[in-house]
């Protein structure tokens, strides 16, 4: 067989979830891939290393010489195993390297000579499904309509925004509340990853006229919102969901406090409350500056209290204080300055129901 097929209809392949073998070596796949990918590779990260040398010296022939040789017998046989057992289970998936080239076509030969199989490689490789994604994500941008969800620290926008379809979830998709406190158990994606996984999103949801977002800044903890989506939603319509101190500090002890510390000790028994301990010092520090050092050691002393008020007594009680001071000082004179410069786009105000209803009726609009 002289030629292998190739698969070129990207958006077909992201709104599937399209099964996906990465052949390129671990290095790269860390940097950036995309979801439902598996990274088998052709090569380990030494053997790339000592081949891309050998190309850069002595040219791609010899490379491709010193490629076979570095990857025989049980290497090579341990490669197969690895892909045909993730065909077994993944039929209709595909495979790639960076462009689609020498690595792609090798493992899809080896996969026929094999077992017959002629397991589909993706035109372009890793470079054209990543262009791909960042096209469409300016092209779906363009044409969408956004409504941003805005409202103080607490007040459930991110509860609000599980109950609409039409919606693009930034937080979700970056692991991260968007706060100083806003970091989860387990980190965050790499940027290629977050950028990737939010344009296909886009994809999955470019069928809807106006799509939901909630109010961020340019960047989620680590990793920052592209410019097609800032520069859209920054220029939106803006709905302000209204909830009482009461209502936030509910919330946010079942966000930050609650949910964090059965997060932690689930990841980790032995050491998950000193991890939630040092979740909440170490988030009380990033915002030292803006405190003000009397205030930081003020909450760091109420902090301190709460958490050994829960080793003794098994509650939680002592954060409900935490969480309003942190209010009152830092995130809602914070909310007052930003939304002064938002004042014109905004909208509608009105509670959970109201903001819902509000919504639906754009949606359908």
């Amino acid at each position: 067989m002289s030629s292998f097929a190739q698969i070129e209809d990207f958006n077909q392949l992201f709104i599937n979830d399209t099964p996906l073998i990465d052949t390129r070596a671990p290095v790269e796949f860390i940097q950036g891939a995309f979801p439902h990918t598996h990274n088998l590779p052709l090569m380990s990260n030494e053997q790339r290393k000592l081949i891309g040398t050998c190309y850069k010296n002595k040219g791609q022939g010899e490379a491709i010489k010193l490629g076979h040789e570095l990857i025989q017998d049980e290497v090579k046989n341990t490669r197969i195993k690895a892909w045909l057992e993730f065909i077994k289970s993944n039929p209709n998936g595909a495979l790639y390297c960076f462009r689609g080239g020498l690595r792609s076509q090798i493992t899809q030969r080896w996969i026929f000579e094999t077992s017959g199989i002629e397991y589909p490689r993706i035109n372009g490789g890793f470079k054209a499904l990543r262009r791909f994604l960042i096209d469409e994500s300016g092209r779906i941008m363009s044409a969408t309509t956004p409504i941003v969800i805005g409202g103080q620290t607490g007040c459930g926008k991110t509860l609000l925004l599980d109950k609409i379809k039409a919606k693009i979830d930034l937080e979700g998709l970056a692991n991260h509340r968007g706060s100083a406190f806003g970091n989860t158990t387990t980190s965050q994606p790499s940027q290629i990853n977050f950028e990737n996984e939010l344009a296909i999103e886009l994809i999955k949801n470019q069928h809807y006229t106006h799509l939901i977002f909630e109010d961020e800044g340019s960047n989620i903890g680590t990793v920052h919102i592209p410019i097609c989506v800032k520069d859209k939603t920054s220029q939106a319509d803006l709905v302000l969901l209204k909830a009482s101190v009461q209502e936030r500090i509910i919330i946010s002890m079942d966000a930050y406090v609650i949910n964090m510390h059965q997060d932690f000790i689930y990841q980790d028994v032995i050491n998950g409350f000193n991890n939630f301990a040092n979740y909440w010092l170490g988030s009380l520090q990033k915002i030292q500056k803006r405190l003000g050092l009397a205030r930081y050691k003020v909450i760091h002393k109420m902090i301190t209290s709460a958490l050994s008020q829960h080793q003794t007594k098994n509650q939680f009680d002592g954060f409900y204080p935490v969480i309003k001071s942190l209010f009152i000082d830092y995130y809602d004179p914070m909310y007052n300055y930003q939304i002064k410069k938002k004042n014109k786009r905004i909208v509608f105000k009105g509670n959970a129901r109201e903001v819902l209803e509000y919504l639906n009726t754009r949606l359908i609009s």
